[in-house]
């Protein structure tokens, strides 16, 4: 009987051990609740995306029926067929993937060079010429729209994709990733700039070959909101293109229409549906990045 009671471990009024561990059968439902409050919290996220997908399958005539069905009746892949008859949509397509390819390219470079200048460089008036640049994430495009449009002009630039890589590069959206890869460099430890420099790096390979190895989550995630920004750009490209073979996939998704002007709401969900595609598979890729970059440059969403 002594035995017994030596062996027996003692409990708390709960019933769970005083070693404050529970049972693994407590913590399995505990991340099943969890996962199925997460799974009913993100319908109303991924329902849209479904209805486009399997509208996109249905004939014209049943993606409003009443009541509405989740899954098509009969599905086809006319409208997919008919998206390349009524655009040249494998162009637009290719424009739209090679200009955000650009643009990602370009930011990444401008807004590292200048995230880390600000960083780790000191000179007069760093923090007041810094200020001026964070200015420009207050200044909404619409208003810089019309001088843009006659620099362009100026330059005969109009219908041709410069205006949609030069204004993303050297605009907002590189301040925004200026101001990410900024907070990422100020982190880094300046022991490891004076290990550098005592083997004789100078300040472009300090920057090269110590402080960009070291930002890839940074990267990362300046990578996928420019990218992001770039796939989804509207304004511009109906500003400074007219010709169809030079339209990005979100103007061309607007003239998806009949003889009388009327929406075919079959072919646009097909096209829609292709191009969210890139987005979904770049995201992905690169959501782990993402994830740790915002984490380490203090910013949240």
């Amino acid at each position: 009987m002594s035995s017994e009671v030596a062996t027996r471990r003692p409990r708390n009024p709960r019933g769970t051990p005083a070693g404050g561990r529970r049972p693994r059968g407590d913590s399995a439902r505990g991340r099943l609740a969890v996962y199925g409050v997460l799974a009913l919290l993100s319908v109303p996220f991924l329902f849209p995306t479904w209805w486009m997908v399997t509208s996109s399958l249905k004939p014209a005539g049943e993606i409003f029926a009443f009541p509405p069905s989740l899954l098509p009746d009969s599905p086809r892949l006319d409208a997919y067929q008919r998206v390349f008859e009524v655009q040249p949509f494998a162009a637009q397509y290719l424009n739209s993937m090679y200009i955000a390819l650009v643009v990602t390219l370009g930011t990444l470079a401008v807004s590292s060079l200048a995230g880390y200048a600000f960083a780790r460089i000191r000179f007069p008036g760093q923090n007041a010429l810094f200020l001026v640049v964070l200015v420009g994430l207050l200044i909404p495009s619409e208003v810089t729209i019309v001088p843009l449009f006659q620099m362009f002009n100026e330059w005969g630039m109009i219908d041709t994709h410069w205006p949609l890589i030069l204004v993303p590069i050297l605009g907002a959206p590189s301040v925004l990733a200026t101001l990410i890869m900024r907070q990422f460099f100020i982190a880094i430890p300046h022991e490891l700039e004076e290990a550098g420099r005592l083997d004789g790096l100078g300040r472009f390979a300090l920057y090269w070959r110590i402080a960009m190895p070291l930002a890839r989550p940074a990267l990362g995630a300046v990578a996928i909101f420019t990218f992001l920004h770039s796939w989804n750009l509207y304004l511009e490209p109906i500003v400074f293109l007219s010709t169809p073979e030079n339209f990005t996939l979100p103007q061309a998704l607007t003239h998806f229409v009949d003889a009388y002007g009327g929406p075919m709401w079959d072919v646009q969900l097909a096209a829609a549906s292709m191009t969210a595609l890139p987005v979904l598979v770049f995201f992905i890729a690169m959501q782990r990045q993402f994830v740790e970059g915002l984490a380490h440059t203090g910013l949240k969403g």
